[in-house]
């Protein structure tokens, strides 16, 4: 019986193979409820990552799996798949949907997968959205549209933490972290119920003033404690045995350098969906 191929570090061919036009967008810009995702990755010096690429996927606002093609045609049908590369400053954005979760009592969130140059295989986090933080405004700018901005224009490289307390945002410690758990779901959501609060804040996002949506990636501890994103491996054989439902996550035993399991064909699995 042959063997998978094992992974191989990817890159550096971003630019040439992999993005494609609109890539990010995962709705037309004007659409009710289009909310803005975006965030730095960050090296383990705390630089940010001017050549990764971040892959997302994820439910619409009813919390339903999407499973149509178009992803790559980006015709006005909302696949829930996106990919964006950063910019020179390591800034990411998506134009999409606030996510609803997928089972109830549980916390929505975005399934978030991590290419970048010395990574062997891809990493799998997610990105947890907070209670109140639905589609009831939109972040898009005046206008109603960001076409022709730059990801730098649209925010994605602002400094983490804008409009939070000192410390604060994706990987900046326990004051967050305790501040977000407070309300339900995300305290009975089970992968964070599992982790310490400082590690639990790298797996939400951050309301911004503008409504934007902010979610910083740390490949690794930052230089001056920043807490590294927990990224995730998954329990296939749990998947197998029960289709169509979002398999068991758990932290990686040596996140930051721990691949990711296999993606699936839910959001819980992660993305890696690159349908035509």
């Amino acid at each position: 019986m042959s063997e998978p191929t094992p992974g191989q570090t990817v890159g550096p061919f971003f630019g040439y193979a992999l993005p494609y036009a609109r890539g990010n967008e995962l709705v037309e810009a004007g659409t009710p409820g289009a909310v803005r995702l975006h965030g730095t990755v960050y090296d383990g010096a705390g630089a940010p990552v001017p050549d990764a690429m971040i892959e997302v996927w994820q439910a619409d606002p009813a919390g339903a799996v999407v499973g149509r093609s178009g992803s790559l045609l980006r015709d006005g049908t909302f696949t829930g798949w996106g990919r964006a590369e950063t910019d020179r400053e390591g800034g990411y954005w998506f134009r999409t949907l606030t996510p609803g979760a997928t089972e109830p009592g549980r916390a929505p969130f975005f399934a978030v997968t991590v290419f970048a140059r010395g990574l062997q295989d891809r990493l799998h986090t997610r990105a947890y959205v907070q209670a109140g933080s639905g589609p009831a405004g939109s972040s898009e700018p005046a206008g109603g549209s960001e076409r022709g901005r730059t990801p730098e224009a649209a925010g994605a490289s602002e400094p983490s933490g804008v409009g939070l307390p000192d410390g604060a945002g994706p990987g900046g410690g326990d004051p967050l972290a305790a501040d977000l758990l407070t309300a339900d779901p995300l305290t009975a959501e089970p992968l964070l119920a599992s982790l310490e609060p400082g590690r639990r804040a790298t797996l939400v996002t951050v309301r911004e003033p503008d409504g934007s949506l902010r979610f910083d990636i740390r490949l690794q501890g930052g230089p001056e404690g920043e807490e590294e994103t927990v990224f995730l491996t998954y329990d296939s054989a749990a998947h197998r045995a029960a289709p169509g439902h979002t398999p068991v996550a758990t932290a990686g035993e040596t996140p930051g350098h721990t691949p990711g399991g296999a993606a699936g064909d839910t959001p819980g699995d992660a993305a890696g969906g690159t349908d035509a």
